[in-house]
């Protein structure tokens, strides 16, 4: 890859006024990504508020090529998701400073600790099954709002308290806002605006985390116990500003997004009754390909994005200048039917016996800013799901699809992933 200075070489895109192409964006942000592929091809400039100018990608060998570029030439957006979560989170930080957290941060959430806390998934989900009424539709994201909320705060904080509690009765609210101010250019200046709340949640977010750090258990193996003892190579340990922010940042990315791709997943089963008939008679393997076919066809994040830092940054075709984001659209890739052919349909068959390629299949971004939790996640919804489909029958539909409703940072199924179930008979060969 040559980096010297040259002259720039941007895709076309469209020249309306910034404003209008982040009206634009915010009220058809599926459809209208898709309308500019069409127009301009696989890659095209934008001038959108928050990112400001901008290349979106969706080529294979570009975003291959974009995961793969070291810090130097492109790295983390300056306006990102810190805003919401804190300058210590993940999303907030950038080269080596992220490079050492990530290190320390991935142990909780991979090999054995993994089979851990599969035992409080699985609890988590008959508690909530057992509330479910048969025979009448209703909207499955909210319990799955509570089952990942649950096993994820008790997987960071250990049993249930009076913390326990406040958390689960703050995060909810506090990520809903949090998500639609960080894809909304609102300032935080001003008397009356949705900032002032939002802080005011922090605060109170921070002095739980406070109580909490106080009532840790040094020998304990929850994810807050691991982060007191982590060192860094130097032998220093993680500030209370640094331990805050990563756990809001691992209980907010740990709790929607998943809950969010298993309402899609419902969504997706009730209309293929064939592939509800499999399950039910397959290994596990089908259900991991399901899976997958779900946050292919139905991502709930649409862009991952860098920002280069370098100027003259040649990207594929393209010849980048210092500042510019690049974004990575995820829809775009994964509806491509030069690189999922017939990536319309919904088949799960597609990634039977195979694992997709990460350069292509991106629900959780790429390279050195993959999703943190993704082992965690996938793990999640194979647990939910398993043990859903192993109580209860899902009564097929004809109606269609559900729409994607923007929640802010991520896409749900408009009606919340509407069921109707069955419960399975318990003697039987459920």
């Amino acid at each position: 890859m040559t980096t010297m200075t040259s002259p720039t070489t941007l895709p076309p895109g469209p020249t309306v006024p910034r404003a209008v192409q982040g009206a634009y964006a915010l009220t058809r942000p599926m459809r209208g990504l898709r309308r500019l592929k069409d127009r301009y091809g696989n890659a095209f400039t934008v001038n959108v508020p928050i990112f400001g100018h901008a290349v979106v990608i969706s080529d294979p060998a570009e975003i291959k090529q974009l995961f793969t570029s070291g810090p130097e030439l492109v790295d983390n957006l300056e306006v990102n998701l810190g805003r919401v979560l804190g300058p210590r989170s993940m999303f907030a930080l950038s080269g080596d400073e992220h490079k050492r957290q990530r290190k320390l941060l991935v142990p909780p959430f991979h090999g054995r600790r993994l089979a851990a806390y599969e035992k409080i998934v699985e609890e988590e989900t008959v508690r909530e099954l057992a509330t479910w009424p048969e025979g009448r539709a209703f909207a499955t994201l909210p319990s799955m709002m509570r089952i990942t909320l649950n096993a994820i705060l008790r997987a960071v904080f250990g049993a249930e308290g009076a913390e326990f509690a406040e958390l689960r009765e703050l995060l909810p609210p506090f990520v809903t806002l949090g998500s639609r101010l960080a894809v909304l250019p609102i300032s935080k200046k001003g008397r009356f605006n949705p900032w002032r709340r939002f802080e005011r949640m922090r605060r109170e977010y921070d002095a739980i985390v406070d109580r909490l750090i106080a009532k840790a258990r040094p020998d304990g193996d929850d994810v807050l116990a691991m982060m007191l003892q982590t060192r860094y190579d130097d032998g220093s340990g993680l500030s209370r500003d640094e331990i805050a922010d990563q756990l809001l940042t691992l209980l907010t990315a740990g709790h929607e997004t998943t809950a969010t791709t298993l309402a899609w997943a419902v969504e997706r089963l009730r209309r293929h009754p064939a592939l509800l008939t499999e399950l039910a008679e397959a290994d596990g393997k089908l259900l991991d390909a399901t899976i997958l076919e779900v946050q292919r066809t139905r991502p709930v994040i649409d862009l991952t994005a860098r920002q280069v830092k370098q100027d003259g940054f040649r990207l594929g075709r393209w010849t980048l200048p210092k500042g510019y984001a690049v974004l990575v659209s995820i829809a775009l890739i994964h509806d491509d039917d030069a690189v999922f052919p017939h990536a319309a349909t919904f088949d799960p068959h597609r990634f039977a016996g195979a694992r997709p390629d990460l350069y292509q299949w991106i629900p959780f971004g790429g390279g050195t800013r993959r999703c943190l939790g993704a082992a965690f996640a996938t793990m999640e919804m194979t647990v939910v799901l398993r043990t859903l489909l192993r109580n209860f029958t899902l009564v097929p539909t004809q109606e269609p699809g559900e729409r994607w409703h923007s929640r802010g940072v991520a896409y749900a199924p408009a009606k919340g992933g509407r069921a109707v179930v069955r419960r399975r008979n318990t003697g039987g060969d459920s």
